[in-house]
């Protein structure tokens, strides 16, 4: 199972940029830290249900919006921090509409309990869940969200 974490702008920053809010883990931190509980997962799996995520981020909303259009070919899920993007972008969240590729907002943060114009993300009605408040953990949750949308238990 391939997974996109996807990561839009400013999380490059992470670990400089208002640490107390963001906290001091850097980007490539916080992948590390969730691609350790992948490998974790992982080790419960069998063989040939491997999860294999890719990380990308960029500051630039054409780039996401073309990796997002882009997902069906190579991704069978994505995971995605949509930063500031969240509150206005209303081409990334048609983008995300228009491709049969799940999504699961993250963010670090809880976001409701931010700034009046952060409380908000035009997001949501598109993904398939969002995780925030968390810092790493928000994408662990979303992790498995994901596993759980992409493979339904067959008892249920």
């Amino acid at each position: 199972m391939k997974i996109l974490v996807l990561n839009g702008p400013n999380l490059n920053m992470l670990g400089r940029r208002e640490p107390e809010i963001y906290g001091s883990q850097t980007l490539d931190a916080l992948n590390r830290e969730i691609a350790g509980y992948a490998d974790e997962l992982n080790s419960t799996r069998g063989q040939g249900k491997e999860i294999d995520l890719q990380f990308f981020q960029s500051n630039y909303e054409g780039i996401l919006i073309d990796t997002i259009q882009n997902s069906p070919r190579g991704y069978q899920g994505i995971i995605y921090n949509p930063a500031g993007h969240s509150h206005y972008s209303i081409a990334l969240r048609d983008a995300i509409a228009a491709v049969e590729t799940p999504v699961v907002e993250v963010h670090l943060t809880d976001i409701t309990a931010r700034e009046e114009f952060r409380k908000h993300s035009v997001m949501t009605d598109v993904c398939i869940g969002q995780f925030m408040g968390k810092g790493a953990r928000s994408y662990c949750e979303a992790l498995d969200c994901l596993i759980a949308y992409l493979e339904p238990e067959e008892d249920a």
